[in-house]
C-alpha cells in the first residue's frame, strides 16, 4: 500500500476516529488514503489554525482522546503553529500532519516548500519531515508513543507528496502500539510526603491540570476526603473537585481566583500540589506565595521539579501513579488513628467562602457582565462544558461561574490565543455531541476566527456561544491603567449598515446568521436568562451553534491583581448582603 494509506491505517490502530483539516495539492495522496480507508470522520475547517485548535479542543474533551488536524504545505502548516504552541504549553495531545513538497525540491525555494519541521520543534515533542516512505509507519509509531509518554504534548508530522505516493510493505494487522512510559511514585517517597503533611497545621492541596490529564480527578477527591484537605484547583485542573464541595477551597491567583481561595491560601503553611506548574498567574510574587509554607510538588517531568521554586520535596511521578498510592497510605494511617482531624481547618475555608464574595447582581443597562454570569449559573447546569482562552471575559468567567466536573472547564491556559475558543468549541462538541457545551468570549476573541461558526453550520456542531460586547480590548484596556493611556483598544464605530448598535460597531447577529447559524441580542438583564433557555432550544432543534450576544457597558474593570495574591484590587463593590451574589454556591453571611 502507499505509505499515506499506511498512515491512515496506523490512524485507526491508535484510536483515532476524527480528524480536522483543510486539503490542499501537497496532502492530497493522504486525503485519498483517507477516503479510501474509512473509519475516520473528517471535519472540514475554514481556517487551517481553526482546524488545529478543533483538535485540541477534542483532545480535552475525553480521556484518552488524541485530536488530528491535517493541512497541506506552506502556509497550512505555519497557520497551525499556534495551535501546536498552545497544545504543548497546556501538555494537550494532538497531532498534526502536513504536506510538503516532493523531496528532490525541498531546498529549491519550490512553491509553498517551507522546513516546517524546524519552525515547529519548539512547540511540539519532536517535529519530523519524512524523507523515505518505508520509515512513514515508525514515525507515525513513534508519534503516539511521544504523545502519550511522560509529560503529553504535541508532534509534528510532515510528509512530502512523493512520499506520500511511494508504496511500502505494511501489513495493518500486524501493528502494534509502542507501550507508554510514565514516572510512578515510590512507596517511600509517598510515606515522606504524607509525614510532612501530618506535621502540618493547615494543610492544602493544589489541584493541577496533570491530574485531568492523567485521569486521575476521583482518586484526588478521595484523598482529600481521606484526610480532610482542602483543595485548591489550579485554572487547569478546575473541576477536578466539585465548585460545591466541602473541600473545595476555592481558585488562587492574580486574576482567575476568588477572594476566599486566595484568603484560605495565605492562612495555609503546607502545601502538596499534584500534576501543576506554579504558574505565574496562579503564583504571582514568589515571596508572597511561599512565605511561611512547606512546598511538597509532584510532577511528571523531571524538570518541572524547582523550575519556578524549590520544593521541600519534589516526586517526579505520573499524578494517577501518585495518588494511588497517596490514597493507599492514607488509607493505612487513617485505619491506624494516626491522621490528624482537620474538621476544624476545612470548615474555617468554606466560612470564608461565605463570606468573601464578588457581587453579581446588577440591573444596570447597558449590562453589567456580572451579571451575565449570574444568568449563567442559573441557566447552565452542572453537566455544562464551558470553552474559553482569555481576555476579561474569561477571567470573570472563572471568578464567578461554576464548573463540578474535570473536562467542563476547558481552557487555554498558558498560551492564550484570541480566536481560540470557537474552533475549540467545534472540536469539544464533535468529541461529545450530546452535550451541553457554552463558550464564553468578548467580542475581539469572537471576531478573530469567526469564520469557523460555518464548520458548525456545514457539519451540524451545537453549542451555546455567550459572546459579552463591549466594543473594547477589555483586558488591554485594563492593564493600560498603569501607563495611563487608553490607546488603540478600542473597537467602536457606528455601523451605517446598523445604527440601532450605537457605537458598538460588528453586527454579529448579521453575521452569524450569515454564516449559517443562530443569534440573540440582548440589552436587559432580565432577558439574559430566557435568551439562554431559547438558545439551548435553538441548538437541539437546529443543530447548529446559537450565539448569545450580550450587550455590555463599555468599561468595567474586573478584579486581579499585578503583583501579589495579597493585594487583589477588586474594583467593583463586593457583596455586602445576599442578593449581591445569589447564584454563589454558599450563601452569603456577612462578614
Amino acid at each position: 500500500m502507499t505509505a499515506a494509506r499506511a498512515a491512515v491505517e496506523i490512524l485507526k490502530r491508535e484510536g483515532v476516529s476524527n480528524a480536522f483539516g483543510v486539503p490542499g495539492a501537497a496532502i492530497n495522496p493522504f486525503y485519498a488514503a483517507l477516503k479510501a480507508a474509512g473509519g475516520v470522520h473528517h471535519t472540514l475547517a475554514r481556517h487551517v489554525e481553526g482546524a488545529s485548535h478543533m483538535a485540541e479542543g477534542y483532545t480535552r474533551a475525553r480521556p484518552g482522546n488524541i485530536g488530528v488536524c491535517i493541512g497541506t504545505s506552506g502556509p497550512a502548516g505555519t497557520d497551525m503553529i499556534t495551535g501546536l504552541y498552545s497544545a504543548i504549553a497546556d501538555s494537550i495531545p494532538i497531532l498534526c500532519i502536513t504536506g510538503q513538497a516532493p523531496t528532490a525540491v525541498l531546498h529549491k525555494e519550490d512553491f509553498q516548500a517551507v522546513d516546517i519541521a524546524s519552525i515547529a520543534a519548539p512547540v511540539t515533542k519532536a517535529a519530523t519531515t519524512v524523507l523515505e516512505a518505508a520509515q512513514v509507519p515508525g514515525v507515525f509509531q513513534q508519534a503516539f508513543h511521544l504523545m502519550r509518554t511522560g509529560r503529553p504534548g504535541p508532534v509534528l508530522i510532515d510528509l512530502p507528496i512523493d512520499v506520500q505516493l511511494t508504496e511500502i510493505e505494511f501489513d495493518p494487522d500486524l501493528y502494534e502500539p509502542l507501550p507508554v512510559h510514565k514516572p510512578a511514585a515510590t512507596r517511600k517517597q509517598i510515606e515522606r510526603a504524607l509525614e510532612m503533611l501530618n506535621a502540618s497545621k493547615r494543610p492544602l492541596l493544589v489541584a493541577g491540570g496533570g491530574i485531568i490529564n492523567a485521569d486521575a480527578s476521583e482518586l484526588l477527591v478521595e484523598f482529600a476526603e481521606l484526610t480532610g484537605v482542602p483543595v485548591v484547583p489550579t485554572l487547569m485542573g478546575w473541576g477536578i473537585i466539585a465548585d460545591d464541595h466541602e473541600l473545595n477551597a476555592g481558585m488562587v491567583g492574580l486574576q482567575t481566583s476568588h477572594r476566599y481561595g486566595n484568603a484560605n491560601f495565605l492562612e495555609s503553611d503546607f502545601v502538596l500540589g499534584i500534576g501543576n506548574r506554579w504558574a505565574n498567574r496562579h503564583t504571582g510574587k514568589l515571596d508572597v506565595y511561599t512565605a511561611g509554607r512547606t512546598f511538597v510538588h509532584v510532577d511528571i517531568a523531571p524538570t518541572q521539579i524547582g523550575k519556578i521554586f524549590a520544593p521541600d520535596l519534589g516526586i517526579v511521578s505520573d499524578a494517577k501513579a501518585a495518588l494511588e498510592l497517596f490514597v493507599e497510605v492514607a488509607r493505612e494511617l487513617k485505619a491506624a488513628g494516626r491522621l490528624k482531624d482537620r474538621s476544624a481547618w476545612a470548615a474555617s475555608t468554606q466560612e470564608r467562602r461565605a463570606t468573601l464574595q464578588r457581587r453579581t447582581h446588577f440591573d444596570n443597562v447597558p449590562l453589567k457582565p456580572q451579571r451575565v454570569y449570574e444568568e449563567m449559573n442559573r441557566a447552565f447546569g452542572p453537566e455544562t462544558r464551558y470553552v474559553t482562552t482569555i481576555g476579561l471575559s474569561q477571567i470573570a468567567g472563572a471568578q464567578m461561574l461554576h464548573v463540578y466536573r474535570p473536562r467542563h472547564w476547558i481552557n487555554c491556559g498558558q498560551a492564550g490565543p484570541l480566536g481560540w475558543t470557537i474552533p475549540a468549541a467545534l472540536g469539544v462538541a464533535t468529541a461529545d455531541p450530546e452535550g451541553s457545551v457554552v463558550a464564553l468570549s468578548g467580542d475581539y476573541d469572537f471576531q478573530f476566527m469567526l469564520e469557523e461558526l460555518a464548520v458548525g453550520a456545514q457539519h451540524r456542531i451545537p453549542y451555546v456561544h455567550v459572546l459579552v460586547n463591549n466594543s473594547y480590548l477589555g483586558l488591554i484596556r485594563q492593564a493600560q491603567r498603569n501607563f495611563d493611556i487608553d490607546f488603540q483598544v478600542n473597537l467602536e464605530f457606528e455601523n451605517i449598515n446598523s445604527p440601532e448598535l450605537g457605537v458598538y460597531g460588528v453586527d454579529h447577529v448579521k453575521v452569524v446568521e450569515g454564516l449559517g447559524c443562530k443569534a440573540i441580542r440582548v440589552t436587559e438583564p432580565d432577558a439574559l436568562l430566557p435568551a439562554f433557555e431559547e438558545a439551548k432550544k435553538l441548538a437541539a432543534e437546529h443543530r447548529v451553534p446559537v450565539v448569545v450576544e450580550a450587550i455590555l457597558e463599555r468599561v468595567t474593570n474586573i478584579a486581579m491583581s499585578g503583583t501579589d495574591i495579597a493585594s487583589v484590587n477588586e474594583f467593583e463593590d463586593v457583596a455586602t448582603e445576599p442578593g449581591h451574589a445569589p447564584t454563589a454556591i454558599r450563601p452569603y453571611v456577612g462578614a
